[in-house]
């Protein structure tokens, strides 16, 4: 397993690592531990295409959110991708996209799939102070469900802000602390349901927005967006709503310079 020591382990959570590392091929199983991500990942897949099409469009280089490639020409940056179940999606979109995620074990998932399925994604097992000190940008910075499995959010925050260019974005999905997350989330979701393995998310490193939103303004950032998402059982999926009680995503912008 990628062992990092000093200030190289940043923001990672040696147990959360650990739990992820061991999921190798299993992560592209629909019925598999992922499969409520699987079942997520549609939801997430149009917010970003819409938001993308709408924040990035302008008269000379237009983008149509039912066009083949409507993400082509941007750069993104999957922070904590895990097997790359949303990098294959955003690439498929046309996006240009590096996945990142301090597991060795991860990135190894996610190439043979890339691979397997013909994408060209750039992969590192690197962790996003890596990228933030090497000072590379991108249009968009994504933190989708990894907040609550990082050791130190704001630390994390600040990196993954470095990471976005003057008029690019960031966006981070993760669970809101309530006590209807704490019996959807944990009770239903991982002890009744079993959608995932129960003890895979602590309450107590859930995030009230807030929490996510002021270190990215500290960082520079404003937000643009925010948006829940909600189960609906009778349809069996995922949808965006006004209720951020449980599941959220926040959209920032870093004001064009």
């Amino acid at each position: 397993m990628t062992e990092f020591h000093g200030e190289a382990a940043g923001s990672v959570d040696r147990d959360e690592l650990a739990r992820f590392a061991k999921l190798g091929d299993a992560w592209w199983d629909p019925k598999g531990p992922q499969r409520a991500l699987h079942k997520l990942n549609p939801t997430r897949v149009r917010y970003l295409r819409n938001l993308c099409c709408g924040h990035f469009a302008d008269g000379s280089h237009p983008r149509h959110r039912g066009a083949d490639k409507p993400l082509k020409g941007l750069r993104i940056v999957d922070l904590g991708c895990g097997g790359g179940l949303l990098s294959e999606s955003l690439a498929a979109l046309g996006a240009t996209v590096t996945g990142v995620d301090p597991s060795e074990e991860n990135i190894a998932a996610a190439r043979r799939h890339a691979a397997f399925k013909g994408f060209e994604i750039d992969y590192r097992p690197a962790t996003v102070e890596a990228l933030a000190s090497a000072g590379e940008t991108y249009d968009i910075a994504l933190a989708m469900e990894v907040l609550e499995h990082v050791a130190d959010v704001k630390g994390f925050l600040a990196s993954a802000a470095a990471l976005v260019r003057p008029g690019g974005l960031f966006v981070g999905a993760t669970l809101n602390r309530t006590l209807k997350s704490y019996a959807l989330a944990i009770v239903g979701a991982e002890y009744v349901l079993r959608w995932v393995e129960p003890g895979t998310h602590d309450w107590r490193k859930f995030l009230r927005p807030y929490e996510m939103s002021k270190p990215l303004q500290d960082a520079g950032l404003r937000e643009i967006d925010r948006a829940g998402i909600v189960y609906h059982p009778i349809d069996d999926e995922w949808r965006l709503s006004g209720d951020t009680d449980v599941n959220y995503m926040i959209a920032m912008e870093r004001p064009p310079g």
